[in-house]
């Protein structure tokens, strides 16, 4: 039962600490990759594309499927449905807190100076731990992460198909403005599939 508190206290402290929503998360779920191994970073890849594409909040999404993923390897269906459970209110209850005390004290908190200079403080932060985590989706979606330590052939290193599809997308969503980001998300899932990416 021990793995349930640690999963508790982690995603407490990423629900603390990640400000900026729920991209914000991802830097703190690459470094219990590196801590715990309670999945890997194909696993995380895995993770954002199913957390994108699904209904709720991205950070809420991913910290459930930790705990599922962890419970069900140690303690089967019923574990991972206690892990599921315990990782979504570790990641949540900071925020609620944190909301309930601001919202008690919200026109003393917007008047406040220091309180100001905090949250100016804390955009750069935030922006680089977005863009540390847009980097790190990057680097996992279109190299072959895994291969990186075992082939000494760079191309090997590039995963052709999902690039090109990265191209075609990217430039896609630039040109034809009647694309929405439902229908690229179907359109995506779908080549997935046919390709096998």
């Amino acid at each position: 039962m021990g793995i349930f508190i640690r999963l508790f206290i982690e995603f407490f402290k990423t629900g603390l600490f990640a400000v900026g929503g729920g991209l914000a998360t991802i830097p703190f779920l690459k470094d219990m990759i590196n801590k715990f191994h309670w999945f890997s970073m194909q696993n995380l890849a895995d993770m954002i594309a199913v957390s994108q594409s699904t209904p709720g909040p991205i950070g809420v999404n991913m910290a459930t499927y930790v705990g599922f993923i962890t419970g069900l390897k140690d303690y089967g269906i019923a574990g991972a449905l206690i892990g599921a459970v315990t990782t979504t209110i570790g990641l949540v209850f900071p925020s609620v807190v944190i909301i309930c005390i601001i919202a008690h004290f919200l026109k003393k908190f917007k008047e406040n100076q220091s309180v100001q200079s905090i949250f100016y403080g804390l955009r750069p932060a935030v922006t680089a731990l977005i863009a540390s985590a847009g980097l790190s989706i990057v680097v996992v979606t279109l190299f072959n992460y895994d291969l990186y330590k075992s082939t000494s052939n760079v191309i090997d290193l590039f995963n052709i198909p999902r690039i090109i599809l990265f191209i075609i997308v990217f430039i896609s969503t630039l040109k034809i403005k009647k694309l929405t980001p439902i229908m690229t998300i179907v359109l995506c899932a779908i080549i997935g599939v046919l390709l096998k990416l």
